[in-house]
């Protein structure tokens, strides 16, 4: 027993001192791997002289590239908030088009006996424009005549049976209904001479279509009939005659705009330009008609408005660009078009403030050629215009002046010239 313990204190001495010798072994080996690490240093600082001082500043230039460096300032243009009365205007395309235009056309028919105008000709109210034969008309109303001769000489003796009559009747020599008889038979007469003079009177009518007048002051246009051509009544179209002066221009309004033009009309009319193509000239008129349907295809409605055209500048089927005012906006706060961005969150535009950009929220108050009616903006602050695609709220922003010699980005560009013109060799 005290052999067996004495083997087992001896074994545990011996792996004792093998685990201290080997824990000496890695101990030295680490001592020899750190000399070997500080020795590489000292090999590496030897040798970077010796390969040149060209290279040594390299070090501190990648140190310094990986420090965060501010963002430049962006240059932009900026204009101040105004505040003045807008006018809100209206722009169409409109066709000139006559406010009156007649088809002449016969109504009877007849031969042309004498065309009295010509084409292109202005005509006045009641103008003789053409003469048809009319004999037969003539001749009706003689046969006319003679019948109511006729039948007035039988009236006349009509009247005189029943005078006798009633005065054999006052002698009792006849009976009373013979003197009724007599006096139906007047009353017959009369009829009849009271129908042949309806028929003069309706011959004199069909005679009078032979003398064909001009219903309306105004231009003929083509006469499409010359002397002894056939006409049909109420089918041949002899010519046309277009009321130039005044002259009505007819155009269509957005159905967003009808109610400030019917408020316009009720007040008289509101002011309308047309204006012709090619420097053809403005012409001032009045809005006198607004349709009272809307078309469901278009969403709009037909207006018309009379100009007055002494000149005849104004002609029937031209393309005039119509320019409306509607009406006036009072005091609105107003900034260029081109200052405005449209997001899914709404319009806003970019304000320049302590050198920086803030967002305003705009409301859109209306539209006007390249400025803009709007709120959210104060009198007088600067909006930007130029530059807002590189603009994020909060960046810092740089104001460009109007002077180009006193512009900041210029200056700031203009001494990088001779650097790198002195770089080159």
């Amino acid at each position: 027993m005290k052999k067996t313990r004495s083997n087992s204190l001896r074994n545990a001495s011996l792996c004792f001192g093998l685990s201290v010798i080997l824990l000496s072994a890695c101990g030295n080996k680490e001592s020899a791997t750190a000399g070997a690490g500080a020795a590489a240093p000292a090999a590496g600082a030897s040798a970077a002289p010796a390969s040149g001082g060209a290279s040594a500043p390299a070090a501190p230039a990648s140190g310094a590239s990986g420090a965060a460096t501010p963002l430049p300032p962006v240059t932009v243009s900026t204009v101040a908030v105004e505040q003045k009365d807008l006018a809100v205007r209206l722009r169409a395309t409109g066709v000139v088009s006559p406010i009156n235009s007649v088809d002449i056309k016969a109504q009877t028919n007849s031969i042309i006996a004498k065309v009295h105008v010509r084409d292109g000709q202005f005509v006045k109210n009641g103008d003789v424009l053409f003469t048809l034969d009319a004999r037969t008309e003539e001749a009706n109303i003689v046969k006319a005549q003679a019948q109511l001769a006729k039948d007035t000489a039988s009236l006349g003796d009509a009247q005189r049976q029943l005078k006798r009559t009633q005065e054999l009747a006052a002698q009792n020599f006849i009976a009373q209904g013979q003197v009724d008889t007599a006096n139906a038979n007047v009353e017959v007469w009369t009829a009849t001479v009271n129908a042949d003079k309806a028929a003069i009177d309706a011959a004199r009518v069909a005679q009078s279509y032979a003398r064909i007048l001009a219903p309306q002051s105004g231009r003929i246009g083509t006469v499409n009939v010359s002397n002894g051509a056939t006409v049909q009544a109420n089918v041949t179209n002899l010519l046309t005659i277009t009321q130039v002066n005044p002259i009505a221009v007819t155009f269509t309004l957005p159905q967003r705009n009808i109610s400030d033009a019917l408020g316009a009309l009720k007040a008289g009319g509101a002011p309308v330009t047309a204006t012709l193509a090619d420097n053809g000239g403005s012409f001032k008129g009045k809005l006198q008609f607004v349709d009272s349907q809307i078309d469901a295809a278009s969403g709009s409605v037909k207006a018309k408005a009379y100009f007055k055209n002494d000149e005849e500048k104004l002609w029937p089927g031209a393309f005039v660009e119509v320019q409306q005012t509607l009406r006036e906006i009072k005091e609105a706060l107003v900034i260029p078009q081109g200052a405005v961005i449209y997001s899914a969150r709404g319009p806003f535009a970019y304000a320049v403030e302590n050198g920086k950009a803030v967002v305003r929220p705009l409301k859109i108050v209306q539209a006007q050629g390249a400025e803009i009616a709007v709120t959210g903006v104060t009198l007088g602050e600067s909006i930007i215009v130029e530059g807002k695609q590189n603009v994020r709220p909060g960046a810092p922003v740089v104001e460009r002046s109007k002077d180009p010699a006193k512009d900041p980005k210029a200056a700031a560009s203009a001494p990088e010239a001779p650097a790198s013109k002195a770089s080159a060799p």
